[in-house]
């Protein structure tokens, strides 16, 4: 219910985009979003059934695999935030509950909160997901503690124990713990700390700074969210869309 308010409310940001964008985005938006489900838990069971060989690259290679997929499991709830998975409520906040589950089990009610407080007061006090101080690691942990609850923490391990009983444990640790882990340090440095540490090019009306265009590499960094100022002027964007706006 507070969901729907909240989407309602928002309406106009939602659909806010730049001309020539299309805001057509069903059903395209959910399905990449079960692409991204489908892809995270296939290659989640192929890893926990790897055989640990630390000689071999494919061992390292997953884990960045996962971290990569991780993110774009935050991004999809992201894009539920505001409203771009699809534009039928059900199936756009749907899709959020359950990536920010898979995500680490994130409670999608309190992302959103947060995300839009971000959204209106970006880089004051009253924006959690910034921190004064500037400081790397004082803002990361800050950021940490903003999203990690102790029922998150008692959830991770009682699944860890269960998973245990199935997979080995080595594998667990490699390819589930460690890549959410690692991907929420990936969206920290790319979608928070770069776009908002402050600067002569954070005087803008959004604070935000903004990757040059590089599509490349904007999209394995953070799924073009290093196009962050461009996120901020037109939040109606889905990620894959967000290119078109550079």
């Amino acid at each position: 219910m507070f969901n729907n308010l909240l989407f309602l409310l928002n309406k106009n940001s939602f659909m806010k985009t730049s001309k020539g964008i299309s805001t057509a985005i069903d059903p395209k938006g959910a399905l990449i979003g079960v692409g991204f489900i489908m892809l995270w838990a296939s290659s989640l069971h192929f890893f926990l059934n790897w055989e640990l060989d630390l000689s071999h690259p494919v061992t390292y290679l997953g884990i960045l695999i996962q971290t990569h997929l991780y993110t774009g499991l935050f991004i999809t709830s992201h894009d539920a935030m505001h409203g771009t998975v699809s534009r039928n409520k059900k199936v756009n906040h749907s899709m959020g509950y359950l990536t920010s589950l898979l995500f680490a089990f994130n409670n999608y009610n309190k992302l959103i909160v947060k995300h839009h407080q971000h959204h209106k007061h970006v880089g004051s006090d009253h924006d959690p997901d910034f921190h004064q101080s500037g400081h790397f690691w004082k803002w990361y942990w800050n950021f940490l503690k903003q999203y990690i609850t102790l029922k998150q923490l008692i959830l991770i391990t009682v699944s860890m124990q269960l998973l245990g009983m199935v997979f080995p444990m080595e594998n667990l640790i490699l390819y589930w713990a460690l890549p959410s882990v690692l991907s929420t340090f990936q969206l920290f440095y790319f979608g928070t700390y770069i776009p908002h540490k402050a600067g002569d090019d954070n005087l803008n009306k959004h604070k935000s700074r903004s990757l040059d265009k590089n599509h490349f590499l904007a999209f394995v960094t953070c799924y073009f969210f290093g196009y962050h100022y461009e996120h901020h002027d037109q939040p109606g964007v889905p990620w894959w869309q967000l290119w078109e706006t550079k």
